[in-house]
């Protein structure tokens, strides 16, 4: 981690700390992480869903803001974990996401730049298979996996949030890719 983030760590965690007895200090750590708690949500569930499940995950931290220990971890790691949990409690819809875009062809691709055509062209291509493979693995994967590709959580960020061994996240993290990679065509094949 670097001095920055070290500091920006010490910074949230004093601030739920002190929001126990000086409830506004949480607005600052509200501040910090709102946008990328909501951005892992709508990746995760969609964007009808994320404000609903990004301010139940504040609410939920403010209301176990006692339960913060900073030796445990940093205050992003619990929000993440936190978020995570409740995106387990709307499984379902997240399921329905997948199961959809994995039925969904390919688009039409929008106008612009030859990249970004083709680019997009690629990226529909491989979006439902894509929706399938994360659709096949485990929720427990499928967590660790998300966390990865949707935040900037180390392992041990993502063993905090989700309450488990470090080991644990790159076996997990292994497995899942493993699949991916079995479900998803190379480039050389297509």
């Amino acid at each position: 981690m670097s001095s920055a983030a070290q500091r920006d760590a010490r910074s949230d965690a004093r601030d739920v700390v002190g929001s126990l007895t000086e409830p506004d200090r949480f607005t600052e750590v509200y501040d910090r992480h709102a946008d990328s708690v909501r951005r892992y949500v709508a990746a995760r569930l969609g964007a009808e869903a994320a404000d609903d499940v990004a301010a139940e995950t504040f609410l939920t931290a403010f209301r176990r803001r006692a339960d913060f220990d900073p030796e445990r971890g940093v205050v992003r790691a619990w929000l993440f974990g936190i978020a995570t949990r409740l995106i387990g409690e709307h499984r379902r819809v997240e399921e329905r996401r997948y199961r959809t875009l994995a039925k969904l062809g390919p688009g039409r691709p929008d106008d612009g730049p030859e990249e970004d055509v083709t680019s997009a062209v690629d990226a529909r291509l491989v979006q439902p298979r894509l929706a399938a493979a994360l659709r096949r693995l485990s929720a427990k994967e499928r967590d660790v996996v998300l966390l990865v590709a949707l935040t900037d959580l180390g392992h041990a960020e993502i063993a905090a949030a989700l309450g488990i061994p470090v080991g644990t996240v790159g076996s997990r993290l292994n497995r899942a890719r493993g699949k991916l990679r079995a479900a998803l065509p190379t480039t050389e094949g297509q």
